[in-house]
């Protein structure tokens, strides 16, 4: 499936990724601005059940890594960056892992290779969050315009489905050769041990852990967040 997908900018390319329930055109705004200014082809693609990419999402990210590659190839990229929060996180991880040919670095941030001890508790709580979500009406007008001929409500909720989170294949990046950065807030403790978690993994991976941030780091902070990408990909000779 070829995505739809926001542009900006000219130059060597870089996908950034967004989380679960937003856009390419919702997020990553600031991030995309900074790349662009600096000489970068920014591509934010609506994943699959997400905006006008229309499609069915369950399995869920096996489906996206290939609407990855075919939208890649269909926009004339040999090789590019890609970068990702949360859903997006892992859809940078697992794409990076299937077609490093594709693939000159991975930048991920909000996701775990393990399901942590307080894993039953966050999905309560998640679960809670998206129940409260579909009774106000104000966002769910909002969601439902942003998310067109897509059912957002289903989508969100499977994200809570037990088998949804593919933890062992997040622990691939101990065999990956392409390079990999980590950017995770200080906030969250379960982040701050899943960083260090797959610093263990992948020794050879940079991580920074930036202050005052929770799990979308590129929002609470975006300069830092943009920084930090900027001097990761630019050191990466394609």
């Amino acid at each position: 499936m070829i995505l739809h997908t926001t542009e900006e900018g000219q130059g060597t390319a870089i996908v950034l990724i967004h989380s679960g329930g937003m856009t390419g055109d919702s997020e990553y705004e600031e991030q995309s601005s900074y790349l662009a200014e600096r000489g970068y082809r920014v591509i934010r693609p609506d994943l699959r059940g997400h905006g006008k990419s229309v499609g069915p999402f369950d399995q869920f990210f096996n489906r996206t890594v290939e609407d990855l590659k075919e939208t890649v190839l269909h926009l004339g990229i040999e090789k590019c960056h890609v970068a990702g929060v949360s859903i997006g996180g892992v859809a940078a991880v697992l794409f990076a892992k299937r077609y490093p040919e594709l693939v000159v670095s991975a930048t991920f941030s909000g996701i775990s290779p393990t399901m942590g001890e307080d894993y039953s508790e966050r999905l309560q709580e998640e679960q809670a969050h998206y129940e409260t979500l579909f009774k106000d009406e104000e966002i769910s007008r909002i969601l439902t315009e942003l998310h067109t001929d897509n059912d957002w409500k289903a989508l969100l909720t499977s994200f809570n489905t037990a088998d949804f989170y593919p933890y062992e294949q997040l622990k691939s990046v101990a065999s990956m050769e392409t390079p990999l950065f980590c950017i995770m807030g200080d906030e969250l403790l379960h982040e701050v041990e899943a960083a260090a978690e797959f610093k263990r993994l992948q020794p050879a991976m940079q991580l920074a852990i930036l202050p005052s941030a929770g799990h979308l780091v590129h929002r609470d902070q975006p300069e830092n967040y943009s920084r930090h990408l900027l001097e990761f990909i630019s050191s990466i000779e394609i």
